[in-house]
């Protein structure tokens, strides 16, 4: 598969046709992997150097690619600074990840209360995986994780969603306190 000239755009539209024919979440995330690990490996078609910058305070850069006017179809570049990441978080739409530069480590989780306590969380560790470069994480509605670069360089992975996720309502979690709060981002 021919990836050089694979652009943001080009997803863009792949992904608002999908969109367009289906509306079932596991089926859009099945038909966008593919087209997530294309432009991840097409990098040399959108990339920019400034896509590498984080923000201190946050732990990372969030490099806004595309958006749709209704704030749908959201792609970004998201630079991890080393040792940095998210706390657990979910995002309140379907997301794609792909890995451009560098590993990414993420660990699940899923929430263990009843969820009747507004603020109150309590989050059971599921799983972890490493995703390298072209590797894709498909994320369902609902899904929780966290995101931590472990190296000692920026790296940098493409992040697709259903919405923009400071759109979604979305959380951040704290396991150790067991609470809820909103997740929104800084964009670059």
């Amino acid at each position: 598969m021919d990836t050089s000239a694979y652009s943001i755009a080009q997803l863009a539209g792949d992904l608002r046709e999908i969109c367009a024919q289906t509306k079932d979440e596991r089926e859009i995330l099945s038909r966008a992997r593919p087209l997530a690990r294309r432009v991840a490996l097409a990098k040399g078609s959108w990339l920019k150097p400034h896509m590498y910058e984080g923000d201190a305070e946050q732990g990372f850069g969030v490099h806004l690619l595309h958006e749709e006017p209704d704030h749908t179809l959201a792609i970004f570049a998201v630079s991890w600074l080393p040792g940095r990441g998210t706390p657990p978080h979910d995002h309140g739409t379907w997301a794609l990840v792909a890995g451009v530069d560098g590993p990414e480590m993420n660990r699940f989780f899923e929430r263990v209360d009843d969820r009747t306590r507004p603020g109150h969380a309590e989050l059971k560790k599921i799983g972890e995986k490493v995703y390298g470069v072209g590797e894709v994480l498909a994320m369902p509605t609902g899904g929780i994780h966290n995101v931590w670069n472990e190296t000692d360089k920026v790296t940098l992975s493409l992040h697709i969603y259903g919405k923009h996720i400071n759109f979604t309502g979305r959380s951040q979690f704290d396991p150790e306190k067991q609470t809820e709060t909103p997740f929104v981002l800084k964009l670059a």
